[in-house]
């Protein structure tokens, strides 16, 4: 067995007994240095209130985009339209030039930003009394104000389509290392001390897989909307909680263990805007299962008449976010996510995310000056600019960390340690009940299969 071998696989970047950033497992092995990360966490987690946040890494094992993907996929099934307009073609093929020739033509904007001009283009053209009746793009003709919004709800069309995502069934896994990590990790969070403050788990994603596994595991919550045949948000809803009441609770209230609250910072597939409310309504995910394994051309067929099914709102991944964030319902969510971090005694765990919204990251560093506020960032690439951004906090005491693999580990296999489905499924402590909710879904997959009627059978 080599010495790496015999060394943790992981880093926790923080403030060392002397004062400086270093690596507190550095010198241990694999098992205490796992046996002190999960004690640490434990600790933690132990915390009076618990707020988690969440980005696009934690839906990557679902089939979930990053950025450079997601382009990829959008310009593909826009570029296939049949109604394409003359003047978007051309701003598209810039764009694509941009980034394959960033190296010759010098550093290009992000996706993120590029959609923010696309954006913020058609607004200006469509403002009432506007002096503008079209925006130019260089070598480009100029794009008419209908060109642009009908590019703009294009664009929001493909990227939902490509957010529609849905967790593997789970009938055959026998052990919580198998499941989906979105299942480990909601059970292992719930299964902390009822009588603490409740999970508040905020993400950025617009797809609906940590909906779906709260549902498949029982775990009762709140997401800011009301009702059950067409849901309206209505944020009142977060100052609620669930209770047994004193009949099944040997003669005394009690809260119902399964139970957090859920915001979705920047809005949802299965969002849509109803006049001047927000309504919400989870849409059939199996015509999305099939999109994503269309051609362009396919998807470029099938996007119009999903979208005409499955109206769906929220903000584009563009930089201008924050102006976005100042309408409801995202001015509440927002200010939730504030609040909530400067409660005292509040453990903050940032999971998939890259620190590469400014408006969020500014809420984030700003919780910093909560004096009981402890912060983890779970980083799966030990060269990321995270880990660098988190070291600039030491001045803020010994409560900002970052867990990321060793730099041999990611030599030996890359991506594999301190991804969101590495600490969901090893790091974080386990729970019995898992364990139980699997053993159950097998027994229900066996009962399933065995009354299902022959073929033989008359009626089969």
């Amino acid at each position: 067995m080599t010495a790496s071998m015999l060394q943790t696989e992981y880093q926790l970047v923080g403030l060392t007994e002397e004062g400086r950033a270093g690596d507190l497992l550095a010198g241990l092995d694999q098992k205490q240095g796992r046996t002190r990360l999960q004690a640490l966490i434990s600790e933690w987690l132990r915390m009076e209130n618990l707020v988690v946040l969440t980005g696009s890494g934690t839906s990557v094992s679902a089939g979930g985009k990053t950025m450079v993907n997601l382009e990829t996929a959008v310009f593909g099934a826009i570029e296939a339209m049949d109604d394409l307009p003359l003047s978007i073609k051309p701003i598209i093929n810039a764009r694509k030039d941009a980034v394959n020739f960033a190296d010759l033509l010098g550093d290009t904007i992000s996706f993120e930003a590029w959609l923010s001009f696309v954006a913020n283009a058609m607004v200006i053209a469509e403002a009432p009394n506007s002096p503008f009746s079209a925006v130019s793009w260089p070598s480009t003709p100029a794009p008419s104000a209908t060109d642009l919004r009908w590019f703009v709800d294009r664009l929001r069309m493909a990227i939902f389509a490509e957010c529609a995502l849905s967790l593997p069934d789970t009938g055959a896994a026998t052990s919580a290392t198998a499941v989906a990590p979105q299942l480990a990790f909601l059970s292992k969070l719930v299964a902390r001390d009822s009588n603490l403050g409740r999970t508040h788990l905020f993400t950025l994603n617009y797809d609906t897989l940590f909906e779906q596994a709260l549902e498949l595991l029982g775990i009762q919550y709140f997401d800011g909307f009301t009702g059950r045949a067409a849901a309206r948000f209505d944020p009142s809803v977060y100052g609620l909680d669930v209770y047994y009441p004193g009949e099944v609770a040997e003669g005394r209230v009690r809260r119902f263990e399964k139970f957090l609250h859920f915001y979705k910072l920047h809005g949802s597939i299965h969002w849509f805007e109803h006049g001047n409310e927000m309504r919400a309504r989870h849409p059939d995910l199996l015509p999305f299962q099939r999109y994503s394994t269309l051609t362009p051309v396919e998807k470029a067929a099938a996007l119009l008449k999903l979208s005409a099914t499955t109206p769906s709102v929220g903000i584009l991944p563009t930089a201008n976010k924050f102006a976005q964030t100042l309408t409801m319902p995202y001015a509440h969510l927002f200010r939730s996510l504030q609040v909530r971090l400067g409660i005292p005694q509040t453990f903050l765990l940032i999971l998939g995310y890259g620190f590469g919204d400014e408006h969020v990251s500014r809420i984030i560093e700003n919780a910093l000056m909560n004096p009981s506020l402890v912060m983890l960032v779970v980083e799966p690439n030990p060269a990321s600019p995270v880990i660098e951004r988190i070291r600039r906090y030491k001045d803020l005491g010994k409560r900002a960390f970052v867990l990321c693999p060793t730099e041999a580990a990611f030599v030996d296999e890359k991506f594999k340690y301190a991804t969101f489905d590495d600490f969901a499924r090893s790091v974080m402590p386990d729970v019995q009940w898992l364990d139980d909710f699997l053993r159950l879904r097998r027994f229900e997959k066996q009962i399933a299969s065995s009354v299902t009627p022959s073929e033989s059978e008359p009626g089969a």
